[in-house]
């Protein structure tokens, strides 16, 4: 539930464990889920994604507090923890259901994620072009319970440390600043 103090933003970037894990540690952030969007199937299941064929990716329903940090700098957060530049993969994680996409959830939203990859692609922070799309806002479905918090519920899993792990320790790295006061 949002109040009118709160905006949403849909993020894909690969799995959904990482991108929780990161956006649940910064500033402004009032509460991440996981789930599905961008597909054709009514309520899937996290099976039915993986297996590539709903046309769903991986993702992350972000509400946040607009005074305290903007959609903008959601992106930049964004655009540091995931590569971009992979069409429909991150890392080993190889899939439609892995893409790099940004739901709008507004005109604004989208006018400012267009101008965001341009400003990336035009200073060079990427040895090759940005691929990550743009699409409004569809259908969100919350994934199943067992991955909320996944991170936090399982770090010692194969998965968590060889993959998310690492991604939250760049992030509180690279925004130290940013990093909620009872994640540091």
């Amino acid at each position: 539930m949002t109040d009118s103090a709160t905006e949403v933003a849909i993020l894909a970037g690969g799995c959904f464990w990482c991108l929780e894990a990161v956006f649940d540690d910064l500033e402004g952030v009032r509460d991440v889920q996981s789930g599905y969007i961008g597909g054709a199937t009514i309520d899937p299941t996290y099976e039915e994604v993986c297996s590539g064929e709903t046309g769903h990716a991986e993702a992350v329903r972000i509400e946040f507090d607009p005074a305290a940090i903007s959609f903008s700098d959601l992106l930049e957060v964004f655009f540091a923890i995931h590569d971009p530049t992979t069409l429909n993969r991150q890392g080993a994680d190889v899939g439609t259901q892995y893409r790099s996409e940004i739901f709008a959830m507004s005109p604004e939203q989208r006018a400012t994620a267009e101008r965001v990859i341009r400003e990336l692609d035009a200073s060079g922070q990427f040895r090759d072009p940005i691929v990550t799309n743009v699409s409004d806002a569809g259908a969100f479905y919350a994934a199943e319970p067992y991955h909320d918090e996944y991170f936090k519920n399982n770090p010692y899993t194969g998965y968590c440390q060889a993959v998310v792990g690492p991604k939250v320790a760049k992030f509180r790295k690279q925004f130290a600043s940013r990093v909620k006061a009872a994640s540091r």
